[in-house]
């Protein structure tokens, strides 16, 4: 199943959370961060302004970023949890 987003969605592969802290403690599942970083899977076209003009989009497929940790709606996409945001939810580029 192929999903494309619309408008200024982005749908993102979030990456795995950390397994154990800085200083070594093995974290178990329940204690895990919920990520904030991911794999951008696939773009919309962008947001319509309010003149009919469309707005492009900033990040493409491929790009690593992180994004807000409460936006956006998990989804499934082929048995993979995914999340689905606004582009606004999307704080930066990871280089």
């Amino acid at each position: 199943m192929k999903v494309t987003p619309l408008f200024d969605n982005v749908l993102i592969e979030p990456l795995e959370a950390e397994e154990k802290t800085a200083s070594g403690i093995i974290l178990p599942d329940t204690a895990k961060e919920k990520p904030q970083t991911g794999k951008v899977i696939a773009v919309g076209k962008g947001k319509m302004g309010p003149k009919g003009d469309l707005h492009p989009m900033v990040v493409k497929t491929g790009d690593t970023v992180m994004y807000k940790k409460w936006g956006g709606n998990e989804v499934k996409v082929e048995g993979k949890d995914m999340v689905l945001v606004s582009q606004e939810d999307i704080l930066g580029i990871v280089n």
